[in-house]
């Protein structure tokens, strides 16, 4: 007989695909908002096409080496050594795309603060994966006491 309660191997495929999708939608907004801050401080307010579709192809392949190199480290419960070299691994590689696609013309110091920026986004994003983790537990932790009150009254 099988176990309903245990994820198959489908389902568990694509909880990693909706994931991947969802950080390659979060980072690639999260760039792009840092290219429009830049292009805007430039006096353009345009963007460039070839721009944009590199930044979301490049979040799309980050995101699949966060989740299946580096153990999805931006959701992980502690930053330890593997998560530390996703982290950077995958920041170097944003700004060497960024850096060769010339979205900020080759310039190195905005590729810089790029990294920076990236770093830090990343650190707001496992703080904001941790918080929710909490609260989902307290949740949890209190809908199955307010189960076992319920279940020892039905006894």
């Amino acid at each position: 007989m099988k176990n309903d309660n245990k994820l198959s191997l489908w389902e568990r495929y694509l909880t990693k695909e909706i994931g991947i999708e969802f950080k390659a939608c979060l980072y690639f907004f999260a760039i792009l908002f840092f290219y429009c801050v830049y292009r805007m401080l430039q006096g353009s307010f345009s963007a460039e096409i070839l721009h944009m579709a590199e930044m979301i192809f490049t979040c799309y392949i980050i995101g699949y080496l966060q989740v299946y190199l580096f153990g999805n480290f931006d959701e992980s419960d502690s930053l330890g050594l593997r998560e530390c070299a996703g982290i950077t691994v995958c920041t170097v590689l944003y700004c060497l795309v960024s850096y060769f696609g010339g979205w900020f013309e080759k310039r190195i110091s905005v590729t810089l603060i790029l990294a920076a920026y990236i770093l830090i986004t990343y650190l707001c994003v496992f703080l904001i994966y941790r918080s929710k983790r909490r609260i989902d537990d307290k949740k949890l932790n209190e809908e199955l006491r307010m189960f076992q009150t319920e279940h020892r009254k039905s006894e």
